[in-house]
């Protein structure tokens, strides 16, 4: 049996407050797969027309991070999902439903443009015992050129000549409308249509379905792209002795951003509409992104895909501290599960070097000797006089709840107040950068990304490679994103009026 995706639906509160045993099932002839229960969970099986995948057919991702392991940040895939027939997986869905009743399980269909097609299709699906169908409107690769997958939502040019489909030329809502519109009277059961984040306004598309009678959507589908080439040219996925290779899906935490955009941009067109997200879901945190966007359920592939089932319990387990820590009023300085960071050495705070010496030192070469003797003297110093070091505020300290624990209801599209069109954004309230020297490292990389590649705000002693940052910044956050030590930069509010250096006066014609 092939699950495409485990989902855990968390709807309701109740959802994530059990936890049920692991279980694993084989079907003859399939794949051997495995879930672990936290609540109510779901799982998609796919259905389609016969198919003969190619391989290799899904590499791991190139993008950013580790590329082995847990950690590495994408896979790219050209696979037609499954080359199983249709009536197989209405039996398995039959056979998962006898033996785990409780569970929720989606069907997710694709077929072509044609209204028999999905009305036989969905009608199979509902009679094997699906409790939902998820219509698959947005495979990027291989469906579209038959007629099926993306093709049902965007119009597709093929290039006779390349003998492959090239990009889209034009969305057309109409066409998932339709086919919402063809499955509603057919079924009984909730369908959802998955979208492509492959278009120009994904909240067109999602209004079509809204429209054609569905019960929700998908956000989204992979992002299509072409993962890599070696260095003789040649492809990675590449098929066959021609090493020949087309465009794939993307997914993982790579498009996340892309993921979240699609979701709250579709929760702010349709205030209250059902949105099934996926893309990039590797944690509890990343999951509890999603919500704040709006999205009411999530699902999981890529994340399992280097693991395994397991993690669904841990995320479910990590909403839960989330959720608990939110309230606790001693620690809204918390992001999430991370405390702040407190100056430390060996994880024991330290008073400044400044306040002890009167002088900066940096912290490497013999300035690093220089600290590391003044640093042992202050200690002798407060142990001949028996005094100590004050520890950790939240050292040793228990917290209990004196807010009510907010409800994973209570959390969906909280972000979406903030999020808006750029003329929403205040371009009076500006920050700057504040460098704590103590946390420093003194690498440099602050000054050489300002440097080279923002407003030469900050100064760089060639001496004790101490960085400064002047009042020529204009708080674009640049080198807090690429310094590698953490809370070491932080942006703080500007406290003087903040004059834009235009370069050249106003008053003066531009010359372009």
């Amino acid at each position: 049996m092939q699950l495409h995706y485990l989902a855990t639906d968390i709807c309701e509160s109740s959802t994530i407050a059990n936890s049920l045993p692991e279980f694993r099932k084989s079907l003859k002839g399939g794949r051997i797969v495995g879930a672990r229960r936290a609540g109510p969970t779901e799982a998609r099986v796919a259905m389609l027309d016969i198919v003969t995948n190619v391989s290799p057919r899904i590499v791991r991702g190139t993008t950013s991070g580790p590329i082995f392991g847990p950690a590495q940040s994408s896979f790219l895939n050209i696979e037609l999902i499954s080359e199983k027939t249709a009536a197989y997986w209405c039996q398995s869905v039959i056979e998962l439903k006898t033996d785990f009743p409780n569970n929720i399980l989606i069907s997710s269909i694709m077929c072509s443009y044609n209204k028999d097609d999905w009305t036989e299709l969905s009608k199979m699906a509902e009679a094997s015992g699906a409790d939902a169908l998820e219509l698959n409107l947005s495979c990027p690769h291989g469906m579209g050129e038959r007629g099926m997958g993306l093709a049902c939502g965007q119009i597709y040019q093929i290039s006779s000549s390349l003998s492959f489909v090239t990009d889209p030329f034009e969305q057309d809502p109409e066409l998932v409308r339709n086919i919402c519109r063809w499955v509603r009277p057919a079924v009984k059961i909730p369908f959802f249509a998955k979208l492509t984040p492959n278009v120009t306004n994904i909240v067109d598309i999602a209004t079509a379905a809204q429209e054609g009678g569905a019960d929700g959507v998908t956000a989204t589908n992979t992002v299509s792209g072409l993962m890599g080439l070696r260095a003789d040219g040649t492809p990675w996925p590449a098929i066959g002795g021609g090493k020949r290779t087309t465009y794939g899906g993307v997914s993982g935490n790579a498009i996340r951003p892309i993921a979240l955009r699609a979701v709250s941009a579709i929760a702010r067109a349709l205030p209250g509409f059902p949105i099934l997200a996926t893309g990039g879901i590797d944690s509890a945190e990343s999951g509890l992104q999603f919500l704040h966007a709006g999205a009411s359920v999530l699902q999981v592939c890529s994340a399992i895909q280097n693991q395994d089932f397991t993690l669904i319990q841990d995320y479910c387990t990590g909403l839960k501290a989330l959720l608990y820590l939110q309230s606790l009023e001693q620690l809204q300085n918390w992001d999430g599960q991370s405390p702040p960071t407190p100056r430390h050495q060996q994880g024991k705070p330290l008073p400044k070097i400044a306040d002890l010496v009167g002088k900066k030192l940096p912290s490497f070469g013999p300035y690093l000797e220089e600290r590391k003797k003044i640093l042992a003297e202050y200690k002798l110093k407060l142990k001949s006089t028996n005094d100590t070091i004050v520890n950790e505020p939240n050292e040793g300290k228990t917290y209990m709840a004196k807010k009510p624990i907010p409800t994973v209801q209570d959390v969906i599209a909280r972000a979406l107040k903030h999020i808006g069109a750029y003329g929403i954004l205040d371009n009076k309230e500006q920050v700057v950068a504040l460098i704590d020297e103590e946390m420093c490292i003194n690498c440099g990389k602050c000054y050489m990304t300002c440097n080279d590649s923002g407003y030469q705000a900050i100064k760089f002693d060639p001496e004790t490679h101490l960085p400064t940052v002047t009042d020529s910044c204009t708080g674009c956050n640049l080198c807090l994103s690429v310094c590698p030590i953490i809370d070491c930069i932080t942006m703080v509010t500007r406290t003087t009026l903040y004059e834009p250096k235009r370069g050249v006066p106003l008053a003066v014609d531009p010359l372009c």
